[in-house]
């Protein structure tokens, strides 16, 4: 069962811009949760930005079935108590289907409630294996995990030889989860692991954290977390002399890293999703979005535009707006996306997502190295 065209297909000649009328009725409800505010709200920005357009481009092909989609946005600040608040609100609020959360910690405890609650949810950006490691009938990603996205950095480093290798993550479950990861690979392939240690999110001065760095003459430093922080240790390194190369998850992989870090963030190394922005088949979607004067290359809008696409195509297929027959639908199909082509293990899991190691550069831009 192949989902080869899509209401946003049918929508490709219409501008973003066209939004639902003031007199149609919105008949099926998603949230969409994620930080507007906090640390991370700049990936919160690629959330909605990317969930606001497949909406848009839905509503204004006709809707599903002839529904129209409304959406209830709400911020989790990705912090796990806020995240389980929200939930309950979006369940006060009538809504069958969420995108979101975004952080790890976040989205584990906010599923539990949509599990219970009958809510099928979508997380475009929350890797950690143990999210759908539970059996849940109601959750689902449009991104790979930490269990792939480790063993690509970790072999990586493979591949330059290090001599001396420092993990080091913020002691959170994507972090520290993701960080595991590449230590494991490294292991395996017989690195010399000299460090695994954790940081506490949040803190300015990781003096002592250089300087352990440096007692321990380590070459490679990767570090499992967001970009706040590692951001600070590449500066304070730098001022330190440390003279070792950094690597690290599509946590850190945005332009505030070089706010925070300035020429020290020139040769960070980072995984991320693919460019999907760049693929020859999505330039339409790359022009609505730059229209808008927003940035569709971001590594979380289109997992998040594809999350609302892949609901929308679930309903179509199943023939319902039931949670669990669009769950069924969802496992039982192949659906083609901006992403690629998406199709579902009983977990919930993508059966396939490639990651990509980048370099990382001083003003902002990336460039692929394998």
């Amino acid at each position: 069962m192949t989902k080869k065209f899509t209401k946003l297909a049918l929508a490709a000649g219409v501008s973003a811009a066209i939004t639902l009328p003031a007199s149609a009725v919105a008949e099926i409800r998603i949230g969409i949760a994620g930080p507007m505010t906090g640390p991370v709200a700049q990936y919160g920005d690629m959330q909605f930005s990317g969930a606001r357009m497949a909406i848009e481009r839905i509503n204004a092909s006709g809707g599903v079935d002839g529904e129209m989609l409304e959406a209830v946005e709400v911020d989790d600040v990705c912090d796990p108590k806020q995240a389980v608040t929200v939930a309950n609100r979006l369940v006060n609020e009538g809504v069958s289907f969420v995108v979101g959360h975004l952080c790890s910690s976040s989205t584990q405890p906010a599923s539990d409630i949509y599990e219970d609650e009958g809510i099928l949810m979508i997380t475009p950006a929350s890797t950690s294996p143990g999210i759908t490691e539970r059996g849940y009938e109601l959750v689902f990603r449009t991104i790979g995990l930490d269990s792939m996205q480790g063993p690509v950095a970790g072999n990586h480093l493979v591949s330059l030889d290090p001599q001396r290798v420092a993990v080091v993550h913020d002691k959170q479950q994507y972090g520290e989860g993701i960080a595991t990861a590449v230590r494991d690979t490294l292991k395996e392939s017989g690195v010399n692991v000299v460090m695994f240690e954790g940081i506490t999110a949040g803190d300015k001065d990781f003096s002592s954290l250089v300087t352990k760095l440096k007692q321990a003459d380590v070459d490679y430093v990767y570090y499992g977390g967001y970009h706040p922080e590692l951001g600070l240790i590449l500066r304070q390194a730098r001022q330190a002399d440390l003279d070792a190369v950094f690597m690290g998850p599509e946590g850190v992989g945005n332009s505030d890293i070089n706010t925070i870090a300035g020429d020290a963030a020139e040769g960070l190394l980072v995984t991320l999703p693919p460019s999907f922005d760049e693929k020859e088949e999505n330039q339409e979607l790359v022009k609505a979005f730059n229209e808008k004067g927003e940035d569709p290359s971001g590594p979380f809008v289109l997992t998040s535009y594809t999350a609302v696409q892949l609901i929308a195509d679930g309903i179509e297929q199943a023939g319902s707006t039931d949670p669990f027959d669009v769950a069924d639908a969802l496992r039982e199909g192949s659906f083609e996306t901006p992403i690629g082509t998406v199709s579902y293990d009983e977990k919930g899991d993508m059966e396939s997502f490639e990651f990509v190691v980048y370099e990382w550069h001083a003003d902002g831009s990336k460039t692929p190295v394998n």
